[in-house]
């Protein structure tokens, strides 16, 4: 018996880990061997992070180091019908469908997280884009995804938000646990250059649209986008055609950002979509109107920091986005959270650049294929 609790993540509670993670992961970097089933090597690109490492997920679950893992699923895992059945309202309703496709009972349930984003020019051509993933730690697992009919893709789920009933989660399948995961996405990047992120917005109110579309929800709606939006004009498109249902009431914004520059936030105001340019994005309402604004006092700062950032710089540099990545991270807000995870997509080149819990001294580098 499957038991997923929450296919999206949230502020959690004071687990005075911080300080002590940082240095294990930092450890684990010095210590840290070639792993069974991933094959790496060093990357010489022009501007690369010299501390990056290629890795190349495989069908086993493989830990790059404690709380970081990947993996790769080829093949059908049902997406395609679950949109025909009409998709989802709720996570309750997501749960239900797994739980039919893979025999085993699912439950979901979550809470909110932070994040920053922000979309650049290249300095070497094309365009980057950067992503915080901010909560306490986590198991956080990198899934590479290739399936027919869909565009290949590269995402991040927060592992700690599925459970086994009765036995611990590591003990299931890998292949059942990269299919569940697919359903779970809270950011990635295709193999068109596509790049998508949820971003929770501290508000009291939620999304429900309710007309005679069909349903997503939340982490369903990024894995669609993922699979079928070369572009963010596709990707508006797109979520045109669906009623969107945030998840366990948490009230969100998507940031995307494509291969030939255009970067938006799309925001839900009384249920209504609304798609805002810019090239940034933190935890606030950014929309026109009486919503604008609200949200964390600390996104604010972290917004503020990233768009001087953006207006100082111009194009930056991979290095470049990974250290304006850094200036936010909540090491420098001395919160109890961590940033779990910084990427840096590079949206022409179709690879990830990760950085684990604010270890920005090594890197692990995973291609689109």
């Amino acid at each position: 018996m499957l038991g997923v609790a929450g296919l999206l993540s949230g502020c959690g509670k004071n687990t005075g880990e911080q300080v002590t993670v940082k240095r294990h992961s930092e450890e684990s970097q010095e210590s840290r061997t070639e792993e069974e089933g991933a094959v790496r090597e060093e990357n010489g690109k022009a501007n690369r992070d010299k501390n990056a490492v290629q890795v190349t997920p495989t069908s086993e679950i493989t830990e790059l180091e404690t709380g970081l893992s990947m993996v790769r699923y080829e093949g059908e895992y049902g997406f395609d019908t679950f949109l025909e059945q009409g998709g989802a309202a709720s996570d309750t309703d997501v749960a239900a469908y797994i739980t039919s496709l893979l025999a085993q009972e699912i439950h979901m349930e979550g809470t909110p997280f932070g994040c920053s984003t922000l979309s650049v020019e290249n300095q070497d051509g094309g365009y980057l884009f950067g992503r915080n993933f901010d909560w306490n730690a986590c198991n956080g697992l990198i899934v590479s995804a290739r399936t027919e009919n869909s565009y290949a893709s590269v995402s991040t789920v927060n592992m700690d938000f599925i459970r086994a009933g009765g036995i611990d989660i590591s003990k299931l399948p890998d292949s059942v646990r990269a299919i569940v995961s697919l359903y779970a996405p809270l950011d990635g990047m295709n193999e068109k250059g596509l790049a998508v992120s949820v971003n929770m917005i501290q508000d009291s109110v939620s999304i429900n649209q309710d007309t005679a579309k069909p349903d997503l929800t939340t982490t369903t709606a990024v894995r669609l986008l993922l699979d079928q939006a070369a572009n963010v004009e596709e990707a508006l498109e797109l979520l045109q055609q669906y009623d969107f249902h945030s998840s366990m009431g948490m009230m969100v914004h998507l940031a995307l950002a494509d291969a030939d520059g255009r970067s938006v936030a799309v925001e839900y105001v009384d249920n209504e979509m609304i798609v805002i340019e810019t090239p940034v994005v933190t935890n606030f309402y950014l929309a026109d109107g009486e919503k604008q604004g609200i949200g964390t006092v600390q996104s604010h700062t972290r917004y503020e920091i990233l768009t001087q950032t953006l207006e100082e710089r111009g194009a930056m540099t991979e290095t470049e986005v990974r250290d304006a990545l850094d200036s936010v991270c909540k090491d420098n807000f001395g919160e109890f959270e961590s940033t779990e995870w910084s990427i840096v997509m590079n949206q022409e080149a179709k690879e990830l650049i990760y950085y684990h819990r604010e270890n920005y001294g090594a890197a692990y580098a995973v291609s689109v294929e």
